[in-house]
């Protein structure tokens, strides 16, 4: 028996197999084109589900024993679909601009404090409801055809098994699910004037949906026994996959985005979290909630400063039979003095401020490569203390933090937030956690798994403990009062 998650992201999807003991097998990945213009950020939901037949029926070519599929997705995006689940209209990604004047005649008509206290999350046009206001307002034949508003998660489920089902999770970024509720809040969707029927019921995270349908088990190959599992929105999956089921522990997704994850005990003061721009997400154990403390540019600034500055160090490093990324490392000393804004692609939380820009101050001609990528990495973690900064007063009480993401590999990194953030961090064997999450709530699904802390026994692998040490801990400090004063000092400027 095999057990397997289906990741899909905005540029590609993923299904990852592992056999009865949690052990990694094989993955198999197919990307997908993302249309971004000024006006529009697109995907075509129809190439989402084409990668998904391929991953899908190359996996079953060598694992034809699977016996469940958990399938986790990023958020917001939404695709209206006829009732075939053909998509009607390219989905609208996070990103896309249209929705800005939607959802400001939607805070207006309940008031931003009402939204915030009944989903979570304060008013943005990020979410999808803002878009599927955008949709009805623009496209009202094509609405008025729709018997689906999915997001992708559910998308994806109902092509495999024929049902409309969507967990908490993913359903709590469309900032029209209530969740203390667990349920679609009509008062939202009355003042949306979007129609709940069309949107897909609301389960519990890891939730089973059913058996492949006949056509989706012959189009990959796989026993129709299969069963297929309505996991989470991407970040909740990593949570789980990187065993975070305590409120004293919290995840460090150390991807393309920087992300810290931790976990509340009961609902934290909405208002408070709204300060920093954090939403609340039911989390997989009942009554309890996580966060989403994030910088856009986590490891997409380590590589943006490897492509761009450090082009002859590729070379050397090559030369000496290493990664550049080690290359670099070995020759810079923390902390460099440097600051780096790391706002590349936006600012994330505590500001939500997508205008924002990146910054380099300290600079002279003595400054090297290899101490400007270190200094990178030392921005990206300066933007997480100001994250805590904003987190403390919701009553946050994590001690330590589990790693994932590529960036846990890199010992230089993971001992530098250790000291910035004077916590201990444990690495973890696996770089994506959110499959090995995915495939450990398939393994409960399918039987083969007791709970969740028997599934994080098989699966969830630590690697390393890295401890802070204090004179680094307090030279950092130093440096980060400076680093505090930097976005308004830059932003007024940019």
């Amino acid at each position: 028996m095999k057990i397997a998650g289906l990741d899909i992201g905005t540029t590609g999807c993923k299904l990852t197999v592992f056999d009865e003991n949690g052990k990694y097998l094989e993955k198999a990945y197919q990307d997908y084109p993302v249309k971004r213009t000024d006006g529009e950020h697109e995907v075509d939901a129809q190439a989402i589900m084409d990668s998904v037949w391929s991953v899908m029926g190359r996996m079953a070519e060598k694992y034809p024993d699977i016996a469940g599929i958990g399938i986790t997705s990023f958020g917001e995006t939404f695709v209206a679909a006829d009732a075939e689940g053909a998509p009607l209209y390219p989905a609208m990604l996070y990103t896309d601009p249209r929705g800005k004047e939607e959802c400001r005649e939607l805070s207006d008509a309940l008031g931003a404090e009402r939204i915030l206290n009944i989903t979570g999350v304060s008013p943005h046009e990020m979410y999808s409801v803002s878009k599927m206001m955008w949709l009805k307002r623009h496209h009202p034949k094509l609405y008025a055809q729709a018997k689906h508003l999915f997001l992708i998660e559910d998308y994806v489920v109902f092509h495999l098994t024929g049902r409309a089902q969507i967990d908490y999770s993913l359903a709590a970024r469309t900032q029209a699910f209530d969740i203390t509720r667990l349920a679609w809040s009509d008062e939202i969707l009355a003042a949306a004037q979007i129609d709940k029927e069309l949107l897909s019921e609301p389960v519990p995270t890891g939730t089973a949906a059913g058996k492949l349908s006949a056509r989706a088990a012959e189009k990959t190959g796989l026993s129709p026994d299969t069963l297929i599992v309505s996991i989470s929105h991407d970040q909740v999956a990593a949570a789980v996959g990187a065993g975070v089921f305590s409120s004293e522990l919290a995840v460090d997704g150390a991807g393309t985005v920087e992300c810290i994850t931790p976990v509340y005990d009961s609902l934290p003061d909405l208002e408070t979290m709204s300060r920093g721009g954090f939403a609340v997400v039911p989390y997989v154990v009942p009554g309890k909630y996580v966060c989403y403390a994030f910088s856009y540019t986590g490891g997409a600034l380590i590589q943006w400063c490897v492509d761009t500055l450090a082009k002859k160090e590729k070379e050397l490093a090559a030369q000496e039979g290493v990664s550049v990324n080690a290359y670099l490392e070995a020759r810079s000393a923390s902390p460099t003095g440097l600051l780096v804004l790391p706002h590349f692609a936006g600012a994330a939380t505590p500001y939500m401020d997508g205008g924002s820009k990146g910054a380099i101050l300290g600079l002279d001609t003595s400054v090297t490569a290899a101490e400007l990528y270190r200094a990178c990495m030392e921005g990206v973690v300066y933007e997480m203390l100001v994250n805590m900064e904003y987190l403390r007063p919701s009553g946050v009480h994590f001690n330590m933090l589990h790693a994932t993401g590529g960036g846990a590999r890199s010992e230089v990194w993971m001992q530098m937030k250790a000291d910035m953030l004077n916590l201990p961090i444990t690495a973890l064997a696996t770089s994506d956690a959110g499959t090995v999450g995915s495939a450990m709530l398939t393994g409960i699904a399918v039987g083969r798994f007791k709970n969740l802390a028997d599934a994080a026994s098989y699966m969830v692998e630590k690697k390393r403990v890295y401890t802070p040490r204090q004179e680094m801990y307090e030279a950092y400090q130093k440096l980060y009062e400076r680093y505090r004063k930097v976005y308004e000092a830059v932003r007024p400027l940019m």
